[in-house]
């Protein structure tokens, strides 16, 4: 498949890059700075290279894809301001209406919930530390994913908590809060190598499935 990646150079996003291209699908990657692009990566990935602002440049990696998928999330630098990942991901919902391009996987915290859950004290917890702390975070994460949500896209949202640079470890809880026993931690290349299998997996299509080991 043809597969567009967005926050293609980011801690995940990058993994995320060398998954698909394991898996034998075709990359393009969106980018904010050509100097962060691997070089490992050569002449396999397509890269585009523009802000989250720049619908143009948005449009043009949308083009021909199969299945979008979005690794951004929010600054959690405290000096940020705006919510520029939620004009970002409206640009890329528009191209993929423009497109014809229906499928999305994006990720999450369980601030966001699965529309078939109800709130638990974990997600209450999650949802209340960004809440309060950090709302302009909050705020990004949910104006990102609720137009999803919303959508009449096949889209999945990849949940995680604490997302760690450690080995990959293949071996994933995968459920959803109130049914399933979750934890907290999980490798950002196990966050990566689910998310690539979500491109042609359907198991989880308009749901948003909790990971972590």
């Amino acid at each position: 498949m043809n597969v567009t990646v967005f926050g293609a150079t980011g801690a995940i996003g990058s993994l995320t890059v060398t998954e698909l291209l394991e898996r034998g699908h075709t990359v393009t990657a969106y980018a904010r700075n050509a100097a962060k692009v691997p070089t490992s990566w050569g002449d396999r990935v397509r890269v585009v290279i523009g802000e989250m602002s720049d619908a143009a440049a948005i449009d043009t990696a949308v083009t021909g894809a199969d299945a979008v998928v979005s690794a951004l999330g929010p600054s959690m630098d405290r000096k940020a301001t705006g919510l520029p990942l939620v004009e970002g991901t409206q640009h890329i919902l528009d191209a993929m209406k423009r497109h014809g391009v229906t499928r999305y996987i994006g990720h999450a915290t369980p601030a966001v919930l699965d529309p078939q859950e109800k709130p638990t004290p974990v997600t209450r917890l999650i949802g209340f530390m960004p809440r309060t702390f950090m709302r302009r975070a909050y705020d990004e994460i949910h104006g990102m994913t609720d137009p999803v949500k919303a959508s009449d896209l096949d889209w999945t949202i990849v949940r995680f908590i604490a997302p760690k640079d450690t080995p990959k470890q293949d071996k994933l809880r995968v459920g959803f809060f109130g049914t399933d026993k979750l934890g907290f931690a999980v490798p950002r290349a196990d966050i990566a190598a689910f998310t690539a299998a979500q491109v042609d997996d359907t198991t989880y299509v308009r749901r948003a499935p909790a990971i972590s080991n």
